[in-house]
């Protein structure tokens, strides 16, 4: 609940996950079937990046911005999804993503459970008839709203994790919602800070009966320091074809572009086999 990411929007993590959540999407309307995606972090929706939250931090000068002239490669439909709303002057949330790639037929799911993030996401999609916007709590609403009776679509996982036991909570609600929705398509962010939490993250997966789990990180200098966020990963469970290859070009071209240190890397981790 302290959480806000209007201090953060448009960061590294913002980058590497609003990258691959594009290509997901896309992947997911090349069928013409409706689908469904449930957003359960889903914060404000949009964010003003000369507001004083993001003037604070200028976390979106180090991430997003650098990426502004971005027009070709692998990166440029994510770069065409933000300037279509607004960027540079506004950053586009998960939820405004996902709603701009919607057809008609399909529909959003968001959860939000901080008041004032809750009440600017239910204006910001005010008599939308293919969003929903819940104040509930995520891991709830995991277990209230799948499966879709779409049968297909997408849960997008994006905890603060303001908690030591978030990681374990994550897993939790991963070898769950399988259980629930095999055929869903899950993605999930988690920090990488240093390594022990990640890998405990990734080998409880391994352990479960969860498979085809793929894991994309960037981290922008060495996951050594527990006190600062290096990097970040999106795990996806059941990744449509074609998603490791690009999301290592995305990742590649994330690298070259953001501000990095030494020991900066990236890496496209099959986690559990098809």
């Amino acid at each position: 609940m302290n959480y806000r990411h209007a201090f953060h929007a448009g960061n590294h993590a913002d980058c590497l996950k609003h990258a691959l959540l594009v290509w997901l999407l896309g992947a997911l309307a090349r069928k013409p079937a409706p689908f469904a995606v449930l957003d359960t972090h889903a914060g404000r929706g949009m964010y003003d990046l000369s507001a004083e939250e993001a003037q604070r931090t200028g976390e979106a000068a180090k991430g997003a911005l650098r990426l502004a002239e971005v027009r070709e490669g692998p990166l440029a439909p994510y770069l065409e999804a933000l300037h279509a709303q607004g960027f540079p002057t506004r950053y586009p949330g998960s939820p405004a993503l996902v709603r701009a790639a919607l057809r008609d037929g399909d529909r959003l799911m968001c959860c939000e459970l901080h008041p004032e993030d809750h009440a600017a996401l239910r204006a910001h999609f005010a008599r939308d008839r293919q969003v929903a916007v819940h104040r509930r709590d995520a891991w709830e609403a995991i277990r209230a709203l799948t499966p879709f009776p779409e049968r297909r679509g997408l849960v997008l996982m994006d905890p603060p994790f303001e908690r030591e036991e978030e990681f374990a909570r994550l897993a939790e609600a991963i070898i769950a919602l399988n259980h629930r929705f095999r055929a869903a398509i899950v993605a999930a962010w988690y920090p990488v800070k240093h390594r022990a939490p990640v890998r405990d993250f990734h080998d409880a997966l391994k352990a479960s009966a969860v498979r085809d789990v793929v894991a994309a990180e960037l981290w922008l200098r060495e996951p050594t320091d527990p006190r600062r966020l290096n990097g970040s990963g999106l795990l996806v469970v059941n990744p449509p074809f074609g998603f490791e290859a690009a999301a290592g070009e995305m990742l590649a071209g994330l690298l070259a572009a953001l501000e990095s240190e030494a020991g900066a890397g990236l890496s496209v981790l099959r986690v559990t086999p098809e």
